[in-house]
């Protein structure tokens, strides 16, 4: 690392005693590079072994890589905790601004610690840390306006990033998000949770340092042909203009498309919510995350009318990707497009994750429709596919929780079914709903053995497509070993914190002549052995806090709705898992 690199300084926030200190850990981001390699390192240094995810001395690390605020779309924070979710190891990714302000204000990470006994939110710049009361803005409906009341109130317009949490995560729903420029999220596995169990509501992050380099002229050279990589790719250049919400109808087609509670793997309505048509009919604009040329983020523009006046509207813009289309879409029977909106709305409002929140909703419809649940736990609602209406009052409800059943659906759909049954038909995996690929078993081992639990692990999902294509069904050791070698070196990438729509972009060979430009010396070999290495070390903590990869429930819906790959057995699953265990 070049010596004057504000990357190797380490913040300590402690919330309880109100203070905060600041290390430089040389050692930690020369061998771990940064993002998710420093990041598990600090978890497992800082949160005590068994630890209730919601006791205060449950720590939250951010950490970013040294590429940020050097390359095009090195443009994501990585935060670690113990998930209050599943219990085990948390890990989310979100872009915007909030890499480079943390980058830029002169640190490679964050740790939050302890727990504020009153509603507060932390601002960070180069001169510290201040803790400021966030009484005012506790408890209020929208998270929208708690993102407008911090613009007013903080500076920094156009270098900071604001993270906040909704109503979600005061009320502690173990899947609610940390929302962050609006339009970006730490999504998953509950940190929003977290931030309201220490009374956190806000952090906001400004930064203006300068950053060294090693040789200016090499690094010129390197970041022209990364920008070009990036802007003139056909990989690249879909992300810009449909987004990933081009999967709906290739996924459709095949049939790996999630509907209805996974009762199809097809939607009769997927034309109508598709990329092409929301980008037709309701794309309001494209952004990008801050040091990115691509602009994958889509927005549509949700005209609402006011109750008492038909022909004043007021109008929301919305993020819109594959995932919460899929989400508040297919999975819950809804084909318009604007009711869709108004749900994801509704998500958005209270500060929800958007995969959780669906497949919560869709396994609570199928439920009552067998009989489990009656109106008597739902309030008074009666679900019916397809009713957005009723679904945006069950949202509220998740967080007002008026009845144990929505105390218990607060939980996630794995904890839900437990109690009421349904397990055979409750998508969750490691206790984490389902993403929105229903595409054959690489997809489904990939859920299951991913150390976050998610498709963006491994892309089983992708070696699923590649299995279609070829016709030829590989065995369960040539497949678990293809989602190793994926899921390794993403470690690679999320420690120097690429978006993982630019993975074609960043090849080795590329990451080690990126990294020279600022005094970073790697081999191809040696950042191969540096993914297996932070693979292992998140499995170890994963494992210490009571993960068993081979002891995982898995849904007997996979097995009963058509897939793409045709028809596969439990077994065939569980030899995966046992040979991706075996080779870790």
């Amino acid at each position: 690392m070049l010596p004057n690199d504000p990357l190797k300084r380490v913040l300590t926030v402690d919330l309880t005693r109100r203070s905060f200190s600041v290390e430089e850990r040389t050692d930690l981001f020369k061998e771990r590079l940064g993002g998710v390699g420093a990041g598990i390192r600090l978890l497992t240094e800082e949160c005590p072994a068994g630890i209730d995810p919601f006791d205060p001395g449950n720590p939250i690390i951010f950490a970013v890589g040294p590429l940020v605020g050097h390359f095009p779309v090195a443009s994501k924070t990585v935060a670690l905790f113990k998930s209050p979710h599943t219990g085990e190891l948390g890990e989310s990714h979100a872009g915007g601004r909030s890499a480079v302000s943390i980058r830029l204000a002169g640190y490679g990470a964050i740790i939050i610690k302890g727990a504020s006994t009153m509603p507060v939110y932390l601002v960070i710049n180069e001169d510290g840390v201040f803790f400021r009361d966030a009484s005012a803005i506790w408890g209020l409906r929208s998270s929208y306006t708690v993102g407008s009341v911090l613009r007013e109130r903080e500076t920094g317009r156009g270098t900071r990033t604001i993270m906040r949490i909704g109503r979600a995560g005061e009320n502690l729903v173990t899947y609610s998000s940390v929302i962050t420029e609006t339009y970006r999220h730490f999504g998953r596995l509950g940190l929003g949770a977290l931030f309201g169990s220490k009374k956190l509501k806000a952090i906001v992050i400004e930064g203006k340092q300068s950053l060294p380099v090693a040789n200016k002229r090499t690094y010129r050279q390197v970041y022209d042909h990364l920008f070009k990589a990036a802007t003139q790719t056909p990989l690249m250049k879909k992300y810009h203009e449909l987004g990933t919400a081009m999967n709906v109808v290739p996924l459709n087609t095949i049939g790996g498309l999630p509907t209805r509670n996974l009762q199809s793997g097809t939607f009769e309505g997927a034309e109508a919510i598709s990329g092409e048509t929301m980008a037709a009919n309701y794309l309001g604009r494209r952004i990008a995350c801050a040091h990115c040329p691509v602009a994958c983020i889509h927005l549509a523009a949700l005209r609402t009318p006011y109750p008492n006046d038909p022909y004043f509207y007021k109008t929301n813009m919305l993020g819109y990707d594959h995932e919460p289309i899929f989400a508040a879409g297919s999975m819950l029977g809804i084909a318009d497009a604007p009711d869709m909106l108004r749900v994801m709305d509704e998500i958005e409002i209270l500060g929800l994750d958007v995969m959780s929140a669906g497949v919560c909703l869709a396994w609570a419809t199928e439920a009552q429709q067998q009989g489990l649940i009656t109106t008597r736990e739902t309030d008074s609602l009666q679900f019916t596919f397809g009713d957005a209406d009723a679904y945006i009052q069950a949202l509220q409800r998740i967080i007002s929780q008026p009845t144990d059943f929505y105390q218990a659906l607060a939980h996630g759909v794995d904890y839900t079914a437990q109690i009421y049954g349904g397990e055979d038909f409750a998508m969750a995996f490691g206790r984490n709903e389902m993403p929105g690929y229903h595409t054959g078993p690489g997809a489904y081992a990939g859920y299951l053995s991913g150390a976050r639990h998610s498709h963006l692990d491994n892309a089983g999902y992708s070696l699923d497509q590649k299995v279609i294509k070829a016709g030829e069904k590989p065995d369960a050791k040539t497949l678990a070993l293809q989602l190793l070698e994926e899921e390794r070196w993403r470690q690679v990438l999320a420690s120097l914190v690429i978006c993982l729509f630019a993975r074609g972009v960043y090849s080795p060979e590329l990451s080690c002549e990126a990294l020279e430009t600022i005094g970073i010396s790697c081999s191809e070999t040696g950042l191969e052995e540096l993914g297996t290495a932070i693979l292992r070390e998140k499995y170890a903590f994963k494992q210490r806090e009571g993960f068993d990869l081979t002891q995982s429930r898995i849904p007997r819906r996979i097995f009963e709705t058509a897939a793409p790959w045709g028809p596969f057995e439990e077994t065939y699953v569980r030899e995966i898992l046992n040979q991706y265990a075996q080779n870790l």
